[in-house]
């Protein structure tokens, strides 16, 4: 099973560490990142493995927003059947 994280927001130092650092605490694998900065915008894909999440996929999903709030960026984390639900035509 996978999940899709975005994170948006102004540019800092340490936001790449910070979500893969959450990510980490619940044993939520980071397979594959994509990211850019336009101008001062901060923008990030991530494509994780959830398969050996320790504990519940939604409280994940709470903890990875708490973080986006602190960090004054918004961090989305979807599960990918929803993903792609909502990308299939």
């Amino acid at each position: 099973m996978k999940a899709v994280i975005t994170v948006v927001g102004k540019d800092a130092v340490g936001i790449l560490a910070k979500v893969s650092g959450k990510c980490s605490e619940y044993n939520v694998n980071v397979l594959e990142v994509s990211q850019t900065v336009l101008r001062e915008m901060f923008c990030m894909i991530m494509v994780c493995d959830i398969s050996k999440i320790e504990g519940d996929f939604i409280r994940f999903c709470e903890a990875m927003d708490q973080l986006g709030r602190e960090m004054g960026m918004q961090i989305h984390t979807m599960h990918e059947d929803i993903f792609e639900s909502m990308h299939h035509i």
